[in-house]
């Protein structure tokens, strides 16, 4: 058998039954995140109301707040802006990435997804007008409410990296998993063309806030077990450069993988950032904070680009000010009741929130159904009833067959969920549950049943 065949995609769960015992155990996490408190309202305790609500963002956290709405509001207007036709289920990328699953399980088409009677305008916000009650589309089309919920995502700016060329993912070892499932396909090819040989793997992370901020360690952790089963591990190096002064900003976790990754034998430089690559020559281009330039010769990179808000968010009023968040653009939310703190008829979902923790899907099962509250009790004519700890879980991949199943809030408190799951102890439940059972759990969240 040749080191090729050796990786086999996960398969999904074939039996119903089956699916929903996992369900049950694996995704204990999400499905208990949210608390019973928060579970999805009856039909007779809707409330009545004529208001116009928009909500700009079809990903999971768009998804999963207009599903809630559509369900808890009698009455409402609810309109999703968004061209995306496809809805990636980004949690998968890195097992794309890394040869694990097949890349066609990680999109679905949104049409598919979108609530009955939520009204879905195909474009793209390119301003947010939050003196007016007014977004502005791609196309010019002001569309007014009474209440906006920000959900954007955000922007990767790969412009930042000189010589970074995202359609040559995939070519002269040059790998990230970040840009989309074509992107994730392609970093595996690459993965998969180095480990045959090995050589020298130069493994980055940016000095901004990030989605999903484990990747960049699974991308390492996988890396270094996907040579060990070629053969290749003795005959070859992986450094990772963090442009931080850690590589996780929970410090327990932090100093986990700074011990695991010593005794596997991965080299780390901090305070060292990618500024520049020449594909063709497969040679990077770092800097330190006395910006001292390094060129580093590589076989084989993992480019995680800086990311920021996207375009239409950093430019208005929505945006931070001052302090650390307003040079990324997010949104000025209150972190505990992502209500905004500005425009109270405002609230953020997700990446684009401007909070100290937060961008995952995990972190989304967990405010959405706390975003739906606060937004109701404020239609009411209440104060928000509900408070967000911060909540963000991540299945750190450690080798195939095993992982750490990480969860935290904004103190960096470890919160497990999973009694029988000791957070920094190797779990094959964990790979299980991260390789199964959380694309389930996420459909869920999508139709806002957890």
């Amino acid at each position: 058998m040749s080191d090729s065949e050796h990786v086999k995609p996960c398969e999904q769960v074939p039996d119903d039954g089956r699916r929903r015992l996992l369900l049950g155990a694996v995704a204990a996490p999400w499905l208990a995140a949210g608390g019973t408190a928060l579970a999805p309202r009856s039909a007779g305790a809707a409330l009545k109301t004529a208001a116009r609500i928009v909500i700009a963002g079809s990903g999971l956290g768009g998804l999963a707040i207009a599903s809630r709405l559509s369900r808890e509001l009698d009455g409402a207007t609810i309109t999703v802006v968004d061209r995306k036709e496809i809805h990636n289920y980004q949690p998968g990328y890195t097992l794309v990435a890394t040869g694990v699953w097949n890349v066609a399980k990680v999109s679905d088409r949104n049409a598919d997804l979108m609530p009955t009677g939520v009204e879905w305008v195909r474009e793209m916000v390119a301003e947010f007008d939050p003196e007016a009650n007014v977004v502005v589309t791609d196309s010019g089309r002001r569309i007014g409410y009474d209440y906006l919920v920000v959900a954007t995502g955000l922007a990767m700016d790969f412009d930042a990296i000189e010589g970074m060329d995202v359609s040559a993912i995939g070519r002269n070892g040059l790998a990230s998993v970040y840009p989309g499932p074509e992107a994730a396909q392609a970093s595996w090819r690459a993965m998969d063309a180095f480990r045959q040989k090995g050589g020298n793997a130069l493994m980055t992370l940016p000095a901004t806030a990030l989605k999903c901020a484990g990747a960049p360690l699974k991308m390492t952790f996988m890396l270094a077990d996907r040579l060990r089963q070629a053969g290749t591990r003795e005959a070859s190096t992986i450094r990772f450069h963090s442009a931080l002064g850690n590589v996780f900003s929970v410090p327990r976790i932090n100093e986990e993988v700074l011990k695991r990754w010593d005794a596997l034998g991965i080299d780390v430089e901090f305070n060292s950032k990618l500024v520049g690559v020449d594909i063709g020559a497969q040679r990077a281009t770092v800097v330190s904070p006395e910006s001292e330039r390094s060129e580093i010769d590589y076989d084989f990179i993992h480019v995680v680009p800086p990311m920021r808000a996207p375009d239409a968010v950093k430019s208005s009023a929505l945006a931070w000010q001052e302090g650390g968040f307003a040079a990324g653009g997010w949104l000025e939310v209150d972190p505990k009741t992502l209500r905004h703190r500005r425009f109270p008829n405002v609230f953020g979902l997700g990446d684009i929130n401007g909070t100290a923790k937060g961008k995952t899907a995990a972190t989304v099962k967990k405010s959405a159904p706390i975003v739906a509250t606060n937004l109701i009790d404020v239609i009411a004519g209440r104060e928000p009833s509900e408070i967000f700890d911060g909540y963000t879980s991540c299945p750190l991949l450690l080798r195939e067959g095993s992982a750490l199943l990480i969860e935290f809030d904004y103190e960096n408190r470890l919160t497990p969920s999973l009694p029988m799951i000791d957070p920094l102890q190797d779990s094959y439940f964990a790979w299980l549950m991260k390789c199964y059972m959380l694309k389930p759990a996420y459909m869920a969240v999508i139709k806002g049943r957890v």
